[in-house]
């Protein structure tokens, strides 16, 4: 089963960026802060933005300082998981312009994710006006040192008070912002892989393709239990055979081969990475061969058997590229490039990152500058 994106439409009138409220802290905490290493996710910037679903129609737009919630304990979300996110980032570009990278393809996901778990559509025009403007308001959190970013959190859950099993009638979108470096602590290392034969991670006709609370919490169990046996993540296998590949806990993967470009295809279980589809469309400008099919983790240890496997990196907006260095599995290892990023990785690093902040040309026009 091929997933399908949702239909993208704008919703209530009413939310019109003009009707925006707009409340500010009194004194910005950006100096409490060291942007040039921020680490990832631990610091949030000045303000957020917050939207909520009531009375059958998105209202009450405004962006406020960021702080805690006071919430129900009999909240649908905790019990239930009605929930999704969006994960994006700002960057800094060299003549000190920020720009979003592909921001209306990341708002369109967060819509496909709202459909799958059956909560309201949002006005993705109305969410890019608003992000414009609260980037604006907190745009010196965005760092100028090349590597940092600002990462974008949308957040949507649902806040019926209610232990009832059924869709919410009231939701809130938060967006927050957080300055952030490197997402692993290997950096730029190549990072070391192992299959599972004990979990799974999705199943075709699940979640699996979405950004949802419930694909990612019962990742982190197997995902320590990796850490201690000395791996940085897991490569997951397809739930029924356990021998197709399908994406790493935080990334989708990619295997050069004879000169090739190979990846997972979308089958209903992996997420649509923007960064993957990313990486595809520039292979294919440089006539690089890329074929999205079903690879077995069989046939990549064979492919390194004959040393036709090159290169493997994983893809994701938080690490961008990421080299992977050794694969284990079931007492096997293949070892790549274990000592640093192969060249074509290095390559697709450089030409993403370089679009990023504004040192390589936007061919596809995926930067959009903020006014």
């Amino acid at each position: 089963m091929k997933q399908s994106p949702a239909k993208h439409f704008a919703q209530q009138p009413n939310t019109d960026t003009s009707k925006i409220l707009l409340q500010l802290r009194n004194t910005s905490r950006v100096n409490e802060v060291d942007l040039d290493n921020p680490g990832f996710g631990d610091v949030f910037s000045d303000h957020m933005f917050s939207l909520e679903y009531k009375a059958g129609e998105w209202q009450d737009a405004q962006i406020i300082p960021f702080d805690d919630l006071r919430i129900s304990p009999a909240m649908s979300t905790l019990h239930y998981g009605q929930t999704v996110f969006e994960g994006m980032k700002a960057f800094r570009g060299e003549d000190d312009q920020v720009r979003f990278f592909r921001l209306n393809r990341h708002l369109n996901r967060l819509n496909d994710s709202c459909e799958r778990m059956c909560i309201p559509p949002l006005d993705t025009g109305l969410l890019e006006r608003a992000l414009r403007k609260m980037i604006s308001v907190d745009k010196e959190w965005v760092p100028k040192k090349h590597g940092n970013a600002l990462y974008i959190r949308p957040l949507v859950f649902a806040t019926d008070a209610c232990l009832g099993v059924r869709p919410a009638e009231t939701y809130r979108l938060l967006i927050m912002t957080s300055p952030v470096g490197a997402y692993y602590e290997e950096g730029f290392n190549p990072v070391s892989l192992t299959t599972t034969d004990e979990y799974i991670r999705a199943v075709r006709g699940g979640s699996g393709f979405i950004k949802t609370a419930c694909n990612y919490g019962p990742t982190l169990l197997p995902a320590e239990k990796a850490k201690e046996e000395g791996f940085t993540q897991i490569i997951w296998l397809d739930a029924h055979e356990h021998k197709y590949i399908e994406e790493v806990g935080t990334m989708n993967i990619f295997f050069k081969i004879d000169g090739e470009l190979h990846t997972p295809q979308l089958s209903g279980s992996i997420l649509s990475g923007i960064t993957r589809d990313s990486v595809i469309k520039l292979a294919q400008h440089w006539d690089i061969p890329v074929h999205e099919r079903p690879i077995t983790i069989d046939e990549i240890f064979e492919a390194d058997k004959q040393d036709t496997l090159e290169e493997v990196f994983g893809t994701g907006t938080a690490a961008v590229i990421s080299p992977v260095g050794s694969i284990h599995h079931q007492g096997n290892m293949l070892v790549t490039d274990e000592d640093e990023i192969g060249p074509f990785a290095k390559k697709l690093f450089d030409t993403i990152t370089g679009i990023q902040y504004s040192t390589h040309e936007d061919i596809y026009h995926w930067m959009s500058t903020i006014s």
